[in-house]
């Protein structure tokens, strides 16, 4: 009964340690930022600067949020998804910190 309780208590922080350093090692939208993988993208979404498997998490998550704001808002104000984005993506580069990305025209500049 002590094996199993051992070998249970062992596999609890195992777990736990290797859900730690998993969140460790997750970049955040600000330090992909900073670090200039991912910009403000003229639809209204995040885009990859640089090709990198972290940042295309980050991008991936939040687009997901903020279609789902962009709906909802559209829904609620009739108007069409579009419409909402290219609001949002106006407002969203007008707010990007200088140093950031940003795409112009089809092309990645830094703010």
């Amino acid at each position: 009964m002590s094996i199993f309780k051992n070998k249970k208590l062992n596999f609890i922080t195992l777990l736990s340690a290797a859900c730690l350093s998993f969140s460790a090692w997750a970049i955040s939208l600000d330090d992909a930022k900073s670090q200039g993988l991912v910009g403000e993208d003229s639809s209204g979404y995040l885009g990859l600067v640089v090709q990198n498997a972290e940042a295309k998490t980050v991008v991936d998550e939040i687009n997901a949020k903020r279609k789902a704001q962009y709906l909802k808002l559209a829904k609620k104000n009739n108007l069409s998804l579009a419409q909402v984005e290219a609001l949002a993506a106006a407002k969203t580069i007008e707010k990007t910190r200088a140093g950031h990305f940003v795409e112009v025209n089809g092309e990645w500049v830094k703010k």
